[in-house]
């Protein structure tokens, strides 16, 4: 089978996920591109008798190296290896996105445009000729719309045509002072037998641009002595026609005018019923009300967690019962005590523990994934701008914030589109205060083990927006001390609403859940068998006879509460008690034990495991009844509620897990930020807990 490359470009919000999922049974693969921390997305699918992929590179509106994003796509352009680049164009917004289209043909690469979202186009009177647009640029131009599947199997042929047939230039054009200086430069490369695997008219262009690769290849070569003084007089004749003085800008300008040009002979644009635009119009009259669109976040947000939690909690007693029926059937079937212990207490009640969630997790990643794909979120940041202003925090901050709760990772990497290095910081600190997936299961454990079911949804609400104000009022101290100056205004791309996409909800859920049972069924069955080991060694046969001599004499009350004693007593001389006990009167003034100490340490690694952790440690002990048999009524019955309150506290505030703060290093520009992190989130979670608890004491 045949195999074709594509690298899939384009500006933010042009639908290019969308696009992708509507062409058929795509595979993602998600990693990082080398070097960065930038998401590198390769999506797989068959048509025909060729394997396509395409790596979907981060959307930009230039290609530059302003951001991390910009530099990744300009340089997989410029220095990777593929086929041909699929454009994806907006056709609701052409002059904009267009900028990037006129920029990429200079690029001189096959190439395939897809004019996305026509079906919108359509609808606001926005009239485009393809076919004449494919004439002008002399490249496929094709017609899509992921919502209607409008195109996609015209946009597929072309692709395969494209890629097996001989290249045809663009026809991409300057001014006569610019073609005329691009001439001299192809001029004397070509007598002078110049050799590269990019035609002279690219290699022109890209000096011209003031292209650092291609300064730094050619600075190098014998041709430069000669090719320095011929681009030299290039550019001097250039900006001596031109109101500007950089070259830059003079190109700027010139793709701007070659897109106007193109617009003006290919888009046709009638006037729409007044009626029509106002009731487009009417839905972010009332969602970006001054004063009702705030309280219309939070009650959406509210009902998310009630959502959550209500719906989430229906499936977790089947979940229990099998991972209940698993541990008495496997351990049934394992004749060695410590080996049906670490399989039946350790892997089985850790990992269960875990996985006990995962209805809850998936409703929560479909919420926010709705709000995102609908358009929402992007107006919720402009809403909030003026409010987040109030604690010293920019409108765009709240792009990360949401994406923290899903998880840390990408709210971390979320924050470059922040642009001033200040606020870009502050942003980073304040993502650890919103409370990712992760932290969900231990927050729905506490909650319907200490407060009625009516009330354990706004109890998980009261969590999240408490946990989100703490990190706003942390916010503006690190303003008032630590990162002062100005932020930057609020401007933002305001996408147009759209129907959200079931297919890709879908597959970014999927995606989500499967990296968190992933987690359950590798690291954290890992950390739960470590948990057991330390929690059962070293044995204590001294210790063990003694109490079995109590029990054989025993009454058969006195003998269930003997053998709970003797597994208090073997955990309390494990190696896990002992490290607990060491730092146990460090938590004392909070009104945690040992063992809650411990569940606070494992969760530095993840914080799933601090549930895992919970349920290894508070599962040990003689026979329960049926009714006291779950996690949650043995929690209750070991722990007060001014300590679950403190528990909860500390949870919400301290230190991330450790893979979000590598990511968070790499982010902030070193690890003595991470130091820092440590440091400013360990001070929080202790003063709020020591006051929560003595409160509610």
């Amino acid at each position: 089978m045949k195999n074709i490359k594509i690298a899939l470009v384009g500006q933010p919000n042009v639908g290019k996920s969308m696009l992708t999922n509507a062409m058929g049974n795509t595979t993602l693969h998600v990693g990082n591109f080398s070097g960065v921390t930038v998401d590198k997305k390769e999506i797989s699918f068959q048509y025909d008798d060729y394997n396509i992929t395409m790596v979907d590179l981060p959307g930009t509106y230039m290609l530059n190296d302003y951001s991390k994003e910009e530099k990744v796509t300009s340089s997989y352009l410029r220095h990777e290896e593929y086929d041909l680049i699929l454009n994806i164009v907006d056709s609701t917004n052409l002059e904009r996105n267009l900028q990037l289209t006129s920029e990429l043909l200079a690029l001189d690469k096959k190439m395939v445009i897809a004019l996305n979202i026509i079906d919108e186009a359509k609808k606001e009177g926005i009239e485009i000729d393809s076919k004449q647009m494919s004439n002008l640029l002399n490249i496929d131009v094709v017609k899509t719309s992921a919502q209607t599947k409008e195109g996609i199997d015209e946009l597929l042929k072309d692709i395969v045509k494209t890629h097996i047939t001989k290249k045809r230039d663009s026809k991409l054009v300057f001014n006569e002072h610019i073609e005329n200086s691009i001439s001299s430069i192809e001029e004397h490369l070509k007598q002078n037998n110049y050799v590269s695997n990019s035609s002279y008219r690219k290699i022109a262009l890209e000096l011209l641009s003031k292209n650092r690769d291609r300064y730094s290849q050619i600075s190098h070569e014998p041709i430069w002595i000669t090719l320095s003084a011929v681009l030299k007089d290039a550019i001097d004749s250039i900006k001596q026609n031109s109101s500007e003085s950089d070259m830059l800008d003079i190109l700027a300008e010139e793709y701007m005018a070659f897109n106007k040009g193109l617009i003006t002979e290919t888009v046709k644009v009638t006037k729409l019923d007044a009626e029509k635009i106002t009731l487009t119009q009417q839905i972010d009259n009332t969602l970006m009300h001054p004063l009702f669109g705030l309280p219309i976040f939070i009650f959406l947000m509210w009902g998310l967690f009630q959502l959550t939690f209500e719906i989430g909690s229906i499936p977790m007693d089947w979940i229990d019962g099998f991972f209940g029926w698993l541990g008495d059937t496997v351990g049934s079937s394992i004749a060695n005590e410590e080996l049906r212990s670490l399989v039946v207490d350790g892997i089985i009640a850790g990992v269960g523990a875990v996985v006990l969630f995962v209805p809850n997790i998936i409703i929560l990643f479909i919420g926010i994934a709705l709000l995102e794909s609908t358009g929402y979120m992007s107006r919720v940041a402009y809403l909030l701008d003026g409010f987040f202003h109030k604690f010293g925090m920019h409108g765009q901050s709240f792009i990360p914030l949401v994406t923290g709760f899903g998880c840390s990772i990408p709210a971390y990497m979320s924050a470059r589109i922040l642009k001033n290095d200040r606020d870009r910081l502050l942003t980073l600190f304040i993502i650890s205060f919103m409370s990712c997936g992760a932290r969900l299961p231990i927050y729905v454990l506490f909650a319907g083990a200490f407060f009625e079911n009516d009330s354990a949804g706004n109890v998980l609400f009261i969590i999240y927006i408490s946990g989100a104000m703490i990190g706003l009022i942390a916010a503006k101290v690190l303003r008032m001390t630590v990162f002062k100056g100005p932020s930057e205004p609020f401007v933002m791309e305001m996408p147009k609403y759209r129907m959200p996409s079931t297919r890709l909800i879908w597959t970014t859920v999927k995606i989500k859940t499967w990296m968190y049972l992933k987690k359950a069924g590798t690291f954290i069955a890992a950390a739960s068998m470590l948990v057991w080991f330390l929690s059962n060694y070293p044995k204590n046969l001294e210790l063990k006879q003694s109490y079995e001599a109590k029990i054989e004499v025993a009454s058969r009350v006195e003998k269930v509460e003997l053998e709970n004693r003797l597994n208090e007593k073997i955990l309390e001389h494990s190696y896990l008690g002992t490290i607990g006990k060491f730092i146990e009167p460090a938590f004392t003034p909070i009104g945690m034990d040992w063992k809650m100490a411990v569940a606070l340490q494992t969760g530095l690694a993840a914080k799933e495991v601090v549930v895992s952790t919970l349920g290894v440690l508070y599962s040990l002990g003689g026979d329960v009844d049926e009714q006291n048999s779950s996690l949650a009524s043995k929690l209750k019955e070991n722990i007060s509620l001014a300590s679950a309150i403190a528990f909860l506290i500390i949870i919400m505030t301290y230190l991330p897990c450790f893979a979000a703060t590598i990511v968070f290093a790499k982010e902030a520009g070193g690890f003595k930020y991470a130091v820092y992190l440590f440091i400013f989130t360990t001070v929080i979670a202790y003063s709020l807990a020591f006051i929560g608890y003595h409160l509610v004491l």
